[in-house]
């Protein structure tokens, strides 16, 4: 599931790069270093890997709660635990985010400009 979350986060950022060439271009036309470029996907992507934890999290909590009424024992959420897997989604959206991001921050300014 970690995978397929992981190709997930980096389906989505390439859609998004390629979506954003013109915004891209632009940025770099204006200044913008290849850094700050791949920092701002580096950033997107890992916040759609904690948004994806803190939604797994909450599902998981909910059931937490739930489940005890239909098989009759208790079911605890251990905090480590919950912080555990918030810390392995944000490191999988980084991840799976390095490809698109370093692919935006490669894009000439121009080729990017000229693109529609």
């Amino acid at each position: 599931s970690l995978l397929v979350g992981g190709i997930g986060v980096m389906n989505i950022m390439l859609v998004s790069v390629t979506e954003r060439v013109r915004e891209i271009g632009l940025r770099k036309a204006l200044g913008a270093t290849p850094g700050a470029i791949l920092r701002q996907f580096l950033v997107e992507a890992s916040m759609l890997g904690v948004t994806g934890g803190v939604l797994g999290i909450g599902l998981g909590v909910v059931g937490a709660l739930l489940l005890p009424r239909f098989i009759g024992q208790p079911v605890t959420v251990s905090p480590l635990a919950a912080t555990a897997a918030l810390a392995v989604s944000l490191v999988i959206g980084v991840v799976a985010g390095v490809y698109p991001a370093s692919r935006a921050a490669r894009l000439a300014p121009i080729d990017a400009l000229r693109s529609e």
